[in-house]
């Protein structure tokens, strides 16, 4: 029994370093895995948001096209509808993924965008282009100032409204002279 007592200290000393190491491995583990699921999750959310900028920026540049004349109506009218249909798909994973400001952001892209189509419809007047263009160009540097915070992403702003604005009013003070 003496020899017992004498290595309770040792038997103590190993059961408290098990379960140390056990509760020290389990947090290790349970840490690592929620950062790979962060980035799993930041990986499909940047993904759903680029797919969702591409195909509204199609639906934006053909709708855009139309109001121009550049091309066929009835080929381009065909064209609108693909994308529209491209840009809903990619609008429900942004609504899975996205976070609430970002969401937000992107559906207020999305309602001046569809401005801008219902112009290359013939639903509104053409006077009305220049501002509609402008409003969607400030709501997509919103959804991208969203995008980039929600996801972390660094390095400053990358709006584009005003440059695209101010390149605008050259071209049209330009073609007034």
């Amino acid at each position: 029994m003496g020899s017992v007592v004498a290595q309770l200290p040792a038997l103590l000393g190993v059961l408290i370093g098990t379960v140390g190491t056990i509760v020290a491995t389990s947090l290790t583990d349970r840490s690592r895995w929620r950062r790979h699921q962060t980035v799993r999750w930041d990986e499909r959310r940047l993904d759903a948001y680029a797919e969702f900028a591409r195909a509204l920026k199609e639906v934006h540049t053909i709708a855009s096209r139309m109001i121009g004349g550049y091309l066929d109506r009835e080929q381009e009218q065909a064209a609108l509808t693909e994308a529209g249909f491209r840009h809903t798909i990619a609008w429900e994973n942004v609504l899975l993924l996205g976070d609430g400001p970002t969401v937000t952001a992107a559906r207020a892209w999305r309602d001046a965008v569809w401005q801008i189509e219902r112009l290359a419809r013939g639903a509104q007047t053409s006077e009305e282009l220049p501002d509609l263009l402008h409003q969607a160009n400030e709501a997509r540097d919103h959804f991208y100032r969203a995008a980039r915070d929600g996801l972390g992403v660094g390095g400053g702003s990358v709006a584009q409204a005003e440059l695209l604005s101010s390149r605008l009013h050259r071209k049209t003070a330009a073609a007034d002279r």
